[in-house]
């Protein structure tokens, strides 16, 4: 996927460590066989290269998070955007590497032929179906997926207690073997002093998007051009990672509109720029959790 993981968990003694560590490479294996738009031969790779009207059944975890990506598109409407592989593409951040700058006319050109509203989903049958020339990108939402289905995969050798940790996206399952929560320092941006904020991921998740991650990789779908708000990072908890990486996404596009924080009740952390100073933003749900 790109990164790393790590695991932190209360493993019984019965348990065998190389056998759960090959389980989860299976596993994670097998996410980006669906997934990766770096591997041409993903199931994502396939379907953005088929004709017009293709139909495609999707993988249970494909399904999972495009299900949930077309939930929080329509939520946020269209910050966060599952398929605009082709602007990603165009600005130098997908597989084909940098680019040079777009111009107006090709950034128009790539906006027509994305966009989630082009995709006809139908989540019983779990059956995808391509427009035509439509390119996905499942990069602000599949990193946390993977991080819940590696904790799943540990509940199914009966660790039930874990930190799991995937390029700085977190959830927390049980409690530490002291029987604490588990403990987790919320990511700062690199050069940024910040009061720190530690959280306990007891059920929950935590996920981080910001521009020091990927440089200005954060594509606006609405404009065809990155993000530009001063957004520096937004942080979210939610109850799965897939969740929390998605709103974090959105948050980080729609900014400083914040409705889609207000209608699903977001625990967020914002990080604004302005000009030379930081402007440190907690919403309400977060301020809570931190109460």
């Amino acid at each position: 996927m790109g990164t790393g993981w790590s695991v932190r968990c209360a493993m019984p003694a019965e348990a065998d460590p190389a056998a759960i560590r090959r389980a989860i490479d299976v596993r994670l294996d097998d996410l980006v066989g669906q997934m990766s738009h770096w591997d041409g031969t993903s199931t994502l790779c396939r379907f953005n290269t088929s004709p017009a009207g293709t139909i495609v059944r999707l993988p249970d975890d494909f399904a999972a998070v495009i299900d949930l990506s077309l939930r929080i598109a329509h939520a946020s409407g269209g910050a966060f955007d599952p398929a605009i592989g082709h602007l990603v593409d165009l600005w130098g951040f997908g597989p084909p590497g940098p680019q040079p700058s777009p111009g107006e006319a090709a950034i128009a050109a790539a906006r027509a032929g994305s966009g989630w509203r082009r995709l006809r989903w139908d989540a019983a049958g779990r059956r995808l179906r391509q427009p035509g020339g439509l390119a996905l990108d499942l990069s602000g939402v599949a990193k946390g997926h993977a991080v819940d289905a590696v904790a799943d995969c540990l509940a199914g050798h009966g660790i039930f207690h874990c930190l799991v940790e995937i390029g700085g996206e977190l959830v927390g399952r049980g409690l530490r073997p002291d029987g604490d929560p588990w403990w987790v320092d919320l990511e700062d941006p690199p050069g940024i002093a910040l009061p720190p904020i530690r959280i306990a991921l007891h059920q929950c998740a935590v996920a981080t998007s910001g521009d020091y991650r990927r440089g200005r990789h954060s594509i606006d779908p609405r404009s065809g051009h990155p993000a530009a708000n001063g957004v520096a990072a937004v942080s979210v908890i939610a109850a799965t990672a897939a969740l929390a990486d998605a709103l974090a996404t959105a948050i980080t596009i729609a900014w400083p509109d914040d409705r889609l924080i207000a209608a699903m009740r977001i625990a967020a952390r914002i990080v604004v720029r302005d000009g030379y100073d930081l402007r440190e933003i907690l919403t309400p749900a977060f301020a809570a959790m931190l109460a």
